[in-house]
């Protein structure tokens, strides 16, 4: 009698699991991935997308971001909903001027803003005549040319672009950037003198006459003024995917067209 001829042992047979042993293992994947996504968006990156016109040209209405959560360190607001666990934050690091971040709201610490940080502690900001002034030095702005913008309302906005040339700052060399001006007067054109105090830093839209930024410093729903530095939540890296939605999403034909091919994995400068 060959070992072909014995029956297979017991140990051999691959019987069906049970329906509860299958239900248990969904759950542990589903739990597995689920802390696997929490623990990438609380430490790494989380992605956000672009609500409004405020950013313009640097960041276009339904660009869809990266934003790296360890470039400023780890606040409360890191975390899912926000738990005050602690005050200030772990391992903080210092933005630079130049850097497009995104932070807590000053009125509403639920709501995420995306702004260019401007100003740091012990920094002069004034706008004069639409002209931006950072430590009583004007700021240059080169190589104007006209500029058509559509806000997140399809609305139609022309103005004047050119390449802003911000001093960087802890040894940085200068962070050129374009910037957006509609006009030259109004409240947000002409400002005081700020200075900015410590702990906080100053925000700007690149998108001048349509951004509500630290230019507003009143009790108003919507005035940003100085933001915290616990206010970070991270610094905007890259566009991963980005969507000119002028039609109804039903319209699915348009889909193909609407894509931005262009901007997708494009670097936030």
């Amino acid at each position: 009698m060959t070992k072909s001829d014995y029956p297979p042992s017991e140990a051999g047979v691959d019987r069906p699991a049970s329906p509860g042993r299958v239900f248990l293992d969904y759950v542990r994947t589903i739990i597995t991935v689920a802390l696997a996504v929490t623990l990438v968006r609380t430490f790494l990156f989380e992605s956000f997308v672009i609500p409004s016109g405020s950013m313009i040209p640097t960041l276009q209405v339904g660009d869809y971001l990266w934003v790296s959560k360890y470039s400023y360190g780890y606040s409360k607001y890191s975390l899912p909903f926000s738990p005050n666990l602690f005050e200030g934050r772990i391992w903080a690091g210092t933005p630079h001027r130049g850097d497009v971040a995104v932070f807590r709201f000053t009125k509403d610490t639920s709501v995420d803003y995306i702004k260019r940080i401007i100003g740091l502690p012990g920094d002069h900001i004034r706008v004069t005549a639409g002209h931006l002034y950072l430590n009583d030095q004007p700021v240059p702005c080169l190589n104007p040319h006209p500029y058509t913008a559509i806000d997140e309302s399809q609305v139609s906005m022309e103005g004047e672009a050119c390449e802003e040339q911000l001093p960087g700052s802890a040894g940085r060399g200068v962070v050129a950037h374009q910037v957006l001006k509609l006009m030259d007067d109004g409240a947000q054109n002409n400002t005081p003198d700020y200075v900015v105090p410590p702990g906080y830093f100053f925000a700007m839209g690149d998108n001048r006459d349509d951004s509500a930024d630290s230019r507003f410093m009143g009790d108003g729903p919507k005035d940003l003024g100085f933001v915290p530095m616990e206010n970070l939540v991270g610094q905007a890296q890259r566009v991963f995917f980005s969507v000119d939605s002028a039609h109804p999403l039903w319209q699915f034909w348009y889909w193909p067209v609407e894509i931005r091919w262009g901007r997708i994995l494009r670097s936030v400068a």
